[in-house]
C-alpha cells in the first residue's frame, strides 16, 4: 500500500473511531449476537443474520483504518513552502467562467480525510490535482468529468483554517 498522507487532525479522527469501534461498539454487536442466539433456529433467525453483517462491516472498517495508520504519512506545515498550493492548503478561487460570481475556497487534503460538505478536497481530485503545485494569481485548467473549467487561485492560506 502506497503512502496515505495526512493532517494531524486526520489521523486523530482516525485514531478516535478506531478506538469507538473496538471499545464501544465490538461491544455492542457482540451483545446484539448473544440475544439474537437465544432466540433459537439460527438458520431463519433475521436478528442474528443482520448482527453477524453489522459485525462483518465493522470489522473491515477496523482492518481498513488499522491499515491507513500503518502507512500514514503525516504532513507538517511547516515544511511546506507558503506560496504554492499543497495538502492543507486553503486555497481561494475564481471561477474564470462566472468572474462575477462569490469566490470559492477548498482545503485541500489527503483522499481519506475529504469532506465535500466541509470544502475540504481530495488532493486525487480533478480540482485538487490541478492546484496542487500552483500559485497565486494563477489560472489553473481543471478536467473533470463534466468538462474543463478554469480558475484563478486568488489566495494560498496555511495553519488552522
Amino acid at each position: 500500500m502506497a503512502d496515505i498522507i495526512l493532517t494531524e487532525e486526520g489521523v486523530l479522527k482516525l485514531e478516535e473511531e478506531l478506538r469507538y469501534l473496538k471499545t464501544t461498539k465490538r461491544p455492542e454487536i457482540a451483545e446484539k449476537i448473544k440475544v439474537a442466539r437465544d432466540f433459537g433456529d439460527l438458520s431463519e433467525n433475521s436478528e442474528y443474520d443482520a448482527a453477524q453483517n453489522e459485525l462483518a462491516i465493522m470489522e473491515a472498517r477496523i482492518k481498513d483504518i488499522e491499515e491507513t495508520l500503518k502507512n500514514v504519512v503525516v504532513l507538517d506545515q511547516s515544511q511546506l513552502s507558503k506560496d504554492i498550493v499543497s495538502i492543507g492548503s486553503k486555497v481561494t478561487i475564481r471561477d474564470m467562467e462566472y468572474p462575477d460570481d462569490e469566490p470559492e475556497w477548498f482545503i485541500i487534503v489527503g483522499m481519506t480525510e475529504s469532506n465535500p460538505s466541509e470544502n475540504k478536497i481530495s488532493d486525487q481530485s480533478p480540482v485538487g490535482k490541478a492546484l496542487l503545485g500552483k500559485k497565486k494569481g494563477e489560472i489553473v485548467l481543471v478536467e473533470a468529468p463534466g468538462g474543463e473549467f478554469e480558475y484563478e487561485i486568488l489566495n494560498i492560506e496555511f495553519g488552522e483554517v
